[in-house]
């Protein structure tokens, strides 16, 4: 009886730090919205994540429509450190924009992804 209970424990303990160790941070959403348009040009870039971000190794590259990098300060986490925000310069011109982004969770897992939005003219 006591192994069953030990190997019970054991697979109960496996499969918690197993799931906990493959967590990474998510984008689940982002103003301007992921794939969207907006009538006006954003000052500012909220990436929303499934975890607590580590600051120092989290950023964003915007591409304009002229292919040319956009620049951005400001950043900072809100929202118990899962939204990443970025200030925009005001009067972004109409087109389509590319957001690359990167982020390190505080479990210390990298992500990455893209995605666009547009300006409407």
């Amino acid at each position: 009886m006591r192994n069953i209970l030990l190997a019970v424990a054991f697979i109960a303990a496996s499969a918690t730090l197993s799931s906990s160790a493959y967590a990474h941070a998510h984008l689940e959403a982002a103003q301007p919205p992921i794939n969207g348009t907006v009538k006006d040009a954003p000052t500012e870039l909220d990436l929303k994540f499934s975890e607590e971000l580590n600051l120092k190794f989290t950023g964003v590259n915007v591409i304009g429509p002229d292919k040319k990098q956009v620049k951005t300060d400001g950043d900072m986490l809100m929202d118990g450190d899962k939204t990443f925000m970025v200030n925009l310069p005001a009067g972004l011109a109409a087109g389509t924009y590319k957001v690359e982004w990167h982020a390190l969770s505080q479990d210390g897992h990298k992500t990455h992804g893209d995605y666009k939005f547009t300006v409407k003219p």
